[in-house]
């Protein structure tokens, strides 16, 4: 039976997530997916309000963003991550439909137009009731899960629809084996790159695997995840970084030795592989989590690497951010330091990817059993209805959000 929206310990959840069960085992007939994205600028004057759109609150300072208004001028003003959400909802579309399963995708944003306000809208005026929403962002952080989860209840609160949409969301995917095939699959083939490209090079010493993904205020990355986890000092946000690296590099190289590779003799321990971090906007007084991708570079060539391969764990498609900081800077710096670079791909819509978000979909439209959901690393399958206290922002302190159970 489902109660008012007072009796609900959960923001606007569905009847079998409103009492704030870790995992929902009961099956949920949702009415549609509404996927939610970053956003981004789709023309030169957008870049500075998309820009005051994502710092709103935050206090950075006017002449940063300006620095990085320079890196969407540089692509003529036109962020690439709508384009791909574009693609993204696309493809789970058809695989939806290849699957025979009638859910259509609402695509809205947090940044930008469409925004998540008129998604919503659009679910009620299509006679929707029931959202599954699927967040582009794997990890456990403020601003990578539970800021969704806030502006989702934002939009709720300003579309008036509090009362009338029932929202859930899957859980955080970071090692899902659709989010980490891609990555196996990336650092493989960059890998054979290397090798050849420079003949002879030793894996074990002369080649150096950066996991890279975006950095956030050590602050909230020790906020990230329940408390009750006890992650340790960089959260869940630097450990599922980490157990999800070390499955990649494993991953990796069993299918190196058991392809037979002719350039390959090393084993899984023996592949150097670091946690790096690009993208830092906040002010300087304030501890990010380090190192910077450009500075863990310069510090390979000074141990006698030769090549780095670089793997963006952290994110799910090309974005700016993406090809600016890697494909750019990060690039440079190598070159710099006379360094072989080899970029992996984000999952983008690579299949396994886009079959791994529908599968979340139906854990929670089917009620699949905690057993049955794949995780490949000790830390999942992640909660679907978050923590009390999860991932707190200790500067903005906490806001109502949906799929989680107060504060």
């Amino acid at each position: 039976m489902i109660g008012t929206e007072t009796d609900k310990l959960v923001f606007a959840a569905t009847a079998a997530a409103e009492r704030g069960p870790e995992h929902v085992t009961e099956p949920v007939a949702y009415d549609a997916i509404l996927l939610a994205g970053f956003g981004g600028p789709e023309g030169p004057g957008d870049v500075m309000p998309f820009l005051h759109n994502v710092t709103r609150g935050r206090g950075v300072p006017e002449a940063r963003l300006e620095e990085v208004a320079q890196h969407y001028r540089a692509f003529g003003g036109v962020s690439p991550i709508n384009a791909h959400n574009r693609e993204l909802k696309a493809a789970i579309e058809r695989e939806l439909a290849g699957r025979g399963i009638d859910l259509p995708v609402i695509w809205g944003n947090r940044n930008w137009s469409p925004y998540l306000t008129d998604a919503l809208i659009e679910a009620r005026a299509a006679g929707y009731s029931k959202l599954i929403a699927i967040a582009t962002s794997a990890y456990s952080s403020y601003s990578s899960c539970r800021q969704y989860r806030e502006d989702f209840a934002i939009a709720l609160n300003e579309t008036g629809l509090a009362g009338e949409l029932e929202v859930d969301k899957v859980r955080q995917f970071f090692d899902h084996p659709g989010f980490v095939t891609p990555f196996v699959e990336g650092l493989v083939g960059g890998l054979r790159t290397i090798c050849e490209a420079i003949a002879g090079i030793d894996l074990s010493s002369e080649v150096e695997v950066l996991f890279s993904t975006h950095s956030i205020p050590s602050m909230d990355a020790a906020k990230s995840g329940p408390a009750s986890r006890k992650f340790g000092e960089g959260g869940a946000y630097e450990a599922q970084h980490r157990a999800v690296a070390e499955v990649v590099v494993a991953g990796a190289l069993r299918e190196l030795v058991d392809s037979g590779s002719e350039h390959f003799s090393t084993t899984p321990e023996n592949l150097t592989w670091q946690l790096v971090f690009q993208s830092r906007s906040g002010p300087a007084t304030t501890p990010w989590l380090e190192p910077d991708i450009n500075d863990a570079i310069a510090g390979a060539s000074a141990r006698g690497v030769r090549a780095v391969v670089i793997v963006p764990i952290g994110f799910v498609s090309d974005h700016l951010e993406v090809q600016w900081d890697l494909d750019v800077e990060a690039c440079e710096t190598a070159a710099q330091h006379g360094l072989l670079v080899e970029r992996v791909p984000t999952p983008g819509v690579h299949p396994a990817f886009v079959a791994g978000l529908v599968d979340l979909v139906l854990e929670r439209r089917d009620g699949v059993p905690v057993p049955n959901r794949p995780a490949v690393t000790a830390l999942g399958p992640c909660y679907d209805v978050c923590r009390p206290g999860c991932c707190e922002n200790v500067r903005m302190g906490f806001k109502s959000a949906i799929a989680g159970l107060a504060p």
